[in-house]
């Protein structure tokens, strides 16, 4: 039983470690990455699609995306979408490529996004403690109903404990290297 709850807090705790490092994936800091586009969404023939469905992204240089679609019809959607996604990119289209050119981030910019990912990794740790606490909860009902003993109970909620702590240094250590990043000229 015990073990049981480990595990389920142990998936639980990396999935929401995941999300983080995706969020963080997110956050535009100067540089190029395909991750940046993952979460536009466009409108195609009356349905709403993954940009990735509906081209191909490549990132050539470190300032510089292009999105080369796979149906020209829908380049003048791809870039719209772009555009409400409120990223900073001004695509500039080309046929059924869509070239879009990285601005590179002043100080105040940099300042906020930083403060952000603090926020984001801040989330994420109430989260690592959410789950925390309901594996605890779920340990003192277990050895309530007699499914589990006191001792078994104490050495769940002390290796819960440890995955809170491995998974919240994690965390940390991703919103450091993002920070790091996102401050870096």
């Amino acid at each position: 039983m015990a073990d049981q709850i480990y595990k389920d807090s142990e998936e639980r705790m990396r999935k929401s470690c995941e999300s983080i490092k995706k969020q963080f994936g997110s956050l535009r800091t100067g540089k190029a990455t395909v991750s940046l586009l993952d979460g536009i969404r466009v409108d195609y023939h009356g349905s709403v699609m993954p940009l990735n469905q509906l081209a191909s992204i490549s990132t050539p240089e470190a300032r510089l995306m292009i999105v080369q679609c796979w149906d020209k019809g829908v380049v003048g959607e791809v870039a719209k979408a772009i555009q409400k996604a409120d990223l900073g990119l001004n695509p500039l289209v080309e046929g059924n490529i869509i070239r879009l050119p990285i601005p590179t981030l002043n100080e105040e910019r940099r300042r906020e996004l930083a403060k952000h990912c603090k926020k984001m990794a801040e989330d994420g740790k109430v989260a690592i403690r959410n789950i925390r606490r309901d594996a605890n909860d779920k340990l003192k009902e277990a050895e309530k109903n007699k499914d589990i003993s006191e001792d078994d109970k104490k050495r769940g909620e002390a290796k819960v404990q440890d995955l809170t702590t491995k998974y919240s240094d994690m965390i940390d250590e991703l919103m450091e290297a993002k920070e790091a990043e996102i401050m870096e000229v």
